[in-house]
C-alpha cells in the first residue's frame, strides 16, 4: 500500500472515509469551481444578458455531465471491487475496457450536443434575448465532453485504489488555468460567453492530459498502458450494467430538472439571472456531498470484494453522517451569506433578491438529499444499480414533473417551484433506503 492510498479495508473507517473525502470534494468543488467563474466573470464584466445566457444552459450542462459522472461511477465501483478481491488481471482488463467505453461516449455527446444545442435549448423555452449566447456557450462547451469524460474515468480509478489526491493536484492546476484564462478572454479579448467557455474547454483537456499521464507512468495493477487498450467482453457488460444505468440515472434526474427549467423561464429575465446565480450553490453543496457517497461506493465496493461485512454497514451510515452534516452545515450558511455570495455573480439589486428566494428554500433542504445519494451509493457498491435507477425516475423524475403541472401549475409561483426538490427528495429517499436494506441482507447472505 503506498503512502498516498488509503487502506479501505482496515483500520479507523470514520478517519479513513474523512480523509479520502477531503481530497476528493476539493476535486469536485474545483469542478464547480469552472462553471462558477464562468458565470462569475460574465456576471460581472459582461451583464446580466450574458449572466442569463450562460445560466440558461447550467442545466442542459449538468445534464451531459451527469451522464459522464455517472458512467465514471460504475468504473469507480469495479475497479475497487477488483482492487479489493486482489484480483489483478480482472482489474487491468476493467481499467482499459473503461477507458476505450468512456471516449467513446464523450465524443457521442460531445456530437450530439454540438449538432442539437438550439433545437434543445429552444425546446427548453429559452429567452430570446438570450437564445443566441446560450447556443454559442453550449456548443463550445460541448467541444470538451471527451476531456471530461477522460478524467472522470481517471479520477474514478485513483478513488477507487484509495488515492484522491493526485486527481485533486491536476485538478487544481486546470482551475487556476481556468480562471487566467476566464478573465483574459472576457476582460482583455472581450469575447463574453465564448470565452469563458473556451476557458473551460482547455482547462478540462488540460486536466485529461495530465491524469492520463499519470495512470500511464504508474507501475500499479491499475496503471495504463495504450499497447493494452481494448475492450474485454467480460468487462464490458457488467461495467454498461452498472455504469449505464448510474450515467442515465443523473442523466434522467437533469432530464427531470430540464422541466424546472422551463417553469423558471416562465418567468421574467430577473428571475432567470437570480435562479441561474442561486444555481451556483446547488453544484457546489451537491458535490462537496457527493465526496462522501464516492467514499461509501468506494469502501463498501472494496469490503464487499473482501467479504468484509461489518465493514459495509459502516461505510454506509458513516458516508451518509458526514454527508448530511456537510449539506446542513454548507445550506444554512449560504442562507445566512446570500446576498454576498450572489453578489458574487450579479451587481443587480433586483437579481441578487430573486436568487434570495430560491437560496432560502435550497438551504434548509440540501441535507434531506444525503439520505437519498449516499443509498443510492451504496447500492452500487453492492453493484446493484438497476433498481436504484428506476426508484430515482420515479421520485425524482415523474414525481417532479407531475408537481410542475399540477402544483406549480395551480400556485404560479417561484416558491412552489422550487418547494419540489424538498418533497421529491424525501419520498426517493424512502425508497432508496428500504432497497439498500432489501439489497444487503441479500447479498451479505451470499458472503
Amino acid at each position: 500500500m503506498k503512502k498516498h492510498e488509503i487502506d479501505m479495508c482496515n483500520g479507523s473507517l470514520p478517519k479513513q472515509m474523512f480523509y479520502f473525502s477531503l481530497p476528493l470534494m476539493l476535486s469536485n468543488v474545483l469542478q464547480v469551481l469552472f462553471n462558477m467563474a464562468d458565470v462569475a466573470v460574465v456576471g460581472r464584466f459582461a451583464g446580466s444578458i450574458a449572466l442569463g445566457s450562460v445560466g440558461s444552459t447550467s442545466t442542459l450542462v449538468n445534464l451531459f455531465t451527469g451522464i459522464l459522472i455517472g458512467t465514471s461511477g460504475g468504473v469507480n465501483v469495479l475497479v475497487a471491487l477488483y482492487a479489493g478481491a486482489k484480483n489483478k488481471k480482472d482489474l487491468k482488463e476493467m481499467v482499459h475496457t473503461s477507458a476505450i467505453i468512456c471516449a467513446i461516449i464523450g465524443v457521442l455527446m460531445m456530437v450530439f450536443g454540438f449538432g442539437f444545442a438550439r433545437v434543445i435549448l429552444e425546446a427548453m423555452s429559452t429567452k430570446p434575448e438570450l437564445i443566441d449566447g446560450a447556443v454559442l456557450y453550449f456548443r463550445i462547451y460541448m467541444l470538451g465532453m471527451p476531456a471530461l469524460a477522460i478524467f472522470n474515468f481517471g479520477n474514478a480509478v485513483f478513488s477507487a485504489n484509495g488515492n484522491t489526491k493526485k486527481p485533486l493536484f491536476f485538478l487544481s492546476l486546470a482551475g487556476v488555468c481556468n480562471v487566467v484564462l476566464n478573465l483574459f478572454f472576457v476582460i482583455v479579448c472581450h469575447m463574453s460567453v465564448a470565452g469563458v467557455a473556451l476557458a473551460s474547454i482547455i482547462s478540462q483537456y488540460l486536466s485529461a492530459i495530465l491524469i492520463v499521464r499519470e495512470l500511464c507512468k504508474s507501475k500499479e495493477d491499475y496503471g495504463l498502458t495504450f499497447t493494452e487498450l481494448r475492450l474485454t467482453g467480460s468487462k464490458v457488460v457488467p461495467l454498461l450494467k452498472i455504469g449505464i444505468p448510474s450515467g442515465l440515472q443523473n442523466g434522467i434526474f437533469m432530464f427531470a430538472n430540464l422541466f424546472i427549467q422551463i417553469g423558471v423561464n416562465s418567468f421574467d429575465a430577473t428571475v432567470v439571472a437570480g435562479n441561474s446565480a442561486a444555481a451556483n450553490a446547488d453544484a457546489l453543496v451537491y458535490d462537496v456531498m457527493a465526496a462522501f457517497y464516492t467514499a461509501a461506493a468506494s469502501f463498501i465496493g472494496q469490503n464487499f470484494g473482501a467479504r468484509n461485512k461489518k465493514r459495509i454497514m459502516h461505510s454506509y451510515f458513516i458516508g451518509m453522517g458526514y454527508a448530511l452534516a456537510a449539506g446542513l452545515i454548507m445550506g444554512l450558511g449560504l442562507v445566512a451569506l446570500g446576498h454576498p455570495f450572489l453578489g458574487l455573480f450579479a451587481t443587480e439589486e433586483a437579481v441578487i433578491e430573486a436568487g434570495m428566494q430560491r437560496l432560502i428554500v435550497m438551504g434548509c433542504s440540501y441535507w434531506i438529499s444525503a439520505f437519498m445519494d449516499c443509498s443510492i451509493a451504496a447500492s452500487r457498491g453492492l453493484g446493484r444499480s438497476g433498481v436504484p435507477t428506476f426508484i430515482v425516475i420515479m421520485g425524482s423524475c415523474v414525481f417532479r414533473i407531475f408537481w410542475i403541472y399540477t402544483i406549480f401549475a395551480h400556485f404560479g409561483t417561484i416558491m412552489s417551484l422550487y418547494l419540489l426538490y424538498a418533497f421529491s427528495w424525501t419520498i426517493t429517499a424512502i425508497a432508496e433506503m428500504l432497497y439498500f436494506f432489501r439489497a444487503y441482507k441479500q447479498e451479505v447472505g451470499k458472503i
